[in-house]
């Protein structure tokens, strides 16, 4: 039995041998095409490319770590993502006023929205610089603005009666 044992040996180490080999090889190479197409997707810069994927093939599992150690933080999709994300941020923060009774984009200094003809700002009693609705007092000349009558902007003019007419009865 152990005559038997003995003469079966040599193929099952080498069977043993070939199964290992074909697996740290299909590690290895795994490992390679990992970090070829991780340092794809961080760089566009294809020296760079190159050498990550050589340090990999050729010092493999300490490649491996350096590699991790040194790769970009940000994937190119995740910098041009946050990208996006801080350019929505400035655009809303420098986002043009919008008129509120119809919508419209208006200006900072409209006094009335050309489109629906909305009171948006107010004239400064004494200087004319253009206010808020809500300030009492001008920042620039210190003159109160207590309450003004506010005239409708009107786009077109209505005939009235004039007094020597007579009102139509219905």
């Amino acid at each position: 039995m152990i005559d038997q044992l003995l003469e079966i040996l040599p193929q099952v180490v080498t069977i043993l041998t070939l199964v290992t080999a074909v697996f740290i090889t299909s590690v290895w190479l795994g490992m390679v095409l990992w970090t070829f197409r991780d340092i794809r997707s961080r760089t566009r810069d294809i020296v760079v490319q190159i050498l990550a994927t050589f340090m990999v093939a050729i010092l493999t599992l300490p490649g491996l770590i350096v590699y991790f150690l040194t790769r970009p933080l940000e994937t190119l999709s995740e910098a041009y993502e946050h990208a996006l994300e801080q350019e929505a941020l400035l655009q809303a923060i420098e986002e043009p006023e919008v008129c509120p009774g119809c919508g419209a984009k208006v200006k900072d200094d409209f006094v009335y929205c050309p489109y629906c003809h909305t009171h948006l700002k107010k004239k400064c009693l004494a200087c004319e610089t253009i206010l808020a609705l809500d300030w009492n007092i001008c920042p620039y000349c210190g003159t109160s603005q207590g309450s003004k009558v506010i005239e409708p902007v009107i786009d077109r003019e209505v005939e009235l009666p004039s007094p020597t007419e007579e009102p139509v009865q219905v």
